[in-house]
């Protein structure tokens, strides 16, 4: 029997994802292609791996199985190449990098702009993932290192997770510029709780803690947008319809608006996370290098 790494990668992603399209999508297949390398797959293992219903599919007790030791090779086998990287002098390889909205602006495009002077040889593949979706995708595998906040509560204390500090970001209350509150060097939430206000969308991280801080400063926010883009909602405040709290590093500069801090001030603080691994890999860490020194 030879296993095909290509093929248990396959696997390993289908146990994840669920759906044969999800993992299509995710190797930019055809659904078709992935169901020809699965029975493939059983066809060398001899073995029933999926159990089929309509069209879709589910793992059976062996493809359960399969996908557990599958995760285990591929992790070896990234290990060696790691290794053997690693004897040469200058870091190459591939690194997936997700992070959370205004870091992907304000911290990973700009690193990935300095490593590819520093290292050429490093392909840097970035997705963008809010704090409460990265750190799961860590912890299976399915991305190299994130840039999350340590304040959400998903990164706890993990033996298999390095937590590396990168900075700290201010949380602002975004104005339009004739707004009335803007008389005010900073601003208690409690002054805001009859104003209109826009925010993310439910279950995000900032979401979530907006309307924590308003709860806790005694009004229900009246929310008259959600939006997943931070562009979205400066134009929003700046036209005037709403005010809203982002972070400092989402407030881009080209939006017509004012900020101001929080009183009393509130603040998070941004990390890099990474697997912690039996060999470290020198592109991941020519990444995590590169987030750290501008």
């Amino acid at each position: 029997m030879t296993l095909n790494p290509w093929r248990l990668r396959l696997l390993a992603e289908l146990a994840t994802y669920g759906t044969v399209r999800a993992v299509a999508q995710r190797g930019n297949l055809s659904p078709s292609a992935v169901s020809q390398q699965l029975a493939a797959l059983e066809r060398e293992t001899h073995t029933a791996l999926l159990e089929r219903t309509g069209r879709r599919v589910r793992l059976t007790a062996a493809g359960v199985l399969l996908a557990g030791r599958a995760r285990e090779i591929l992790a070896a086998m990234d290990a060696v190449e790691a290794e053997l990287r690693g004897l040469a002098d200058e870091p190459a390889g591939t690194v997936t990098v997700a992070a959370f909205q205004s870091a992907v602006h304000a911290l990973a495009e700009p690193a990935v702009a300095r490593l590819a002077v520093r290292h050429p040889d490093v392909t840097v593949v970035l997705l963008e993932l809010e704090p409460h979706e990265s750190m799961p995708a860590l912890r299976r595998g399915d991305v190299d290192l994130i840039i999350t906040t340590a304040d959400f509560a998903g990164t706890e204390l993990d033996p298999s997770i390095d937590l590396v500090p990168l900075t700290s970001d201010a949380i602002v209350l975004v104005l339009p510029p004739s707004h009335p509150l803007t008389a005010a060097e900073s601003i208690a939430l409690e002054a805001c709780a009859d104003q209109r206000w826009t925010f993310d969308v439910a279950g995000s991280y900032m979401s979530s803690l907006a309307t924590r801080l308003c709860r806790e400063a005694g009004f229900e926010p009246t929310v008259i947008c959600r939006f997943n883009n931070y562009m979205l909602a400066l134009q929003h405040a700046e036209n005037g319809r709403s005010i809203t709290m982002l972070p400092s590093l989402a407030v881009d500069p080209r939006y017509n608006v004012v900020t101001r801090p929080l009183s009393p001030p509130l603040s998070r603080r941004i990390t890099a996370a990474v697997r912690r691994p039996s060999t470290p890999r020198p592109e991941v860490t020519a990444v995590l290098t590169a987030l750290r020194t501008p």
